[in-house]
């Protein structure tokens, strides 16, 4: 493997996200803030508990996975778009580098910055509510699989997309109302039982109840089918980026 061209490629998406470091580390932080104060403090003070834990902690995980799929999938879809849009995709085809390195060096980025953008919400988060985390390695693993699952899912859009619309097509119209309405701020348990089967067929449920498993040791669904739909995506775009690589897709035309 070729460690040094990894490694420029990971230098060089790391340092875009550092030039920029007051707008990646204060958006997360406000945003949070702002969650707090509407859903903590207006609905928060009507609901007292949430499957015996304070709706004010309850949320904690759900701002979390929000922040951090939508993170990780605009950084890995531009960082890969824009060496399409500009041209210079075509001086990294060409390169001594393959598709596996190219794949680790900019998904490797995308993951970390997402990931250091959930570990700010958590400590944010602890400003505003009690949190004890029952299951901290868990909770890492649920946190770095859902960073490297939804960048490798940002990757294969940069790749997919034609122009900067179609781009955040997919996160704003698509992921972020998954989001929501994958119990995010709710437990699906809440729902009446129609709408409870129905939630079932939102895959970010199981990535959602898996990792506020690991924060209160309470689940909408089995730890172990949670486990088994990240694993599962996981391993649908590692399939998905094999084939773009394997024919063209979009790379070489």
């Amino acid at each position: 493997m070729n460690f040094q061209a990894v490694k420029a490629i990971y230098i060089y998406e790391m340092k875009r996200f550092f030039r920029t470091l007051m707008e990646s580390l204060l958006s997360p932080v406000i945003s949070t803030s702002l969650y707090f104060v509407v859903f903590g403090a207006a609905i928060g003070s009507r609901i007292d508990q949430v499957e015996g834990v304070a709706y004010g902690a309850f949320i904690v995980p759900g701002l979390i996975m929000l922040s951090v799929m939508t993170q990780s999938i605009s950084n890995a879809s531009f960082a890969i778009y824009f060496p399409k849009f500009i041209g210079t995709i075509f001086e990294l085809l060409s390169a001594p580098v393959n598709a596996f390195e190219i794949v680790l060096g900019y998904v490797g980025a995308a993951a970390t910055k997402s990931f250091v953008i959930g570990v700010i919400i958590l400590i944010t988060a602890r400003f505003f509510v009690e949190i004890h985390i029952q299951h901290p390695l868990a909770m890492l693993a649920f946190l770095t699989l859902t960073c490297l699952s939804f960048s490798l899912f940002g990757f294969i859009i940069g790749i997919w997309a034609r122009d900067f619309q179609q781009l955040q097509l997919i996160p704003l119209l698509i992921i972020t109302p998954m989001v929501f309405l994958g119990g995010s701020f709710y437990s699906i348990s809440m729902l009446p039982p129609a709408w409870q089967s129905i939630s079932l067929f939102n895959p970010v449920v199981y990535l959602i109840s898996g990792f506020r498993w690991s924060f209160f040791g309470t689940a909408d669904v089995a730890i172990g089918l949670s486990l088994l739909a990240i694993l599962g995506f996981t391993a649908l775009c590692l399939s998905l980026i094999w084939l773009i690589f394997k024919t063209g897709y979009r790379i070489k035309s």
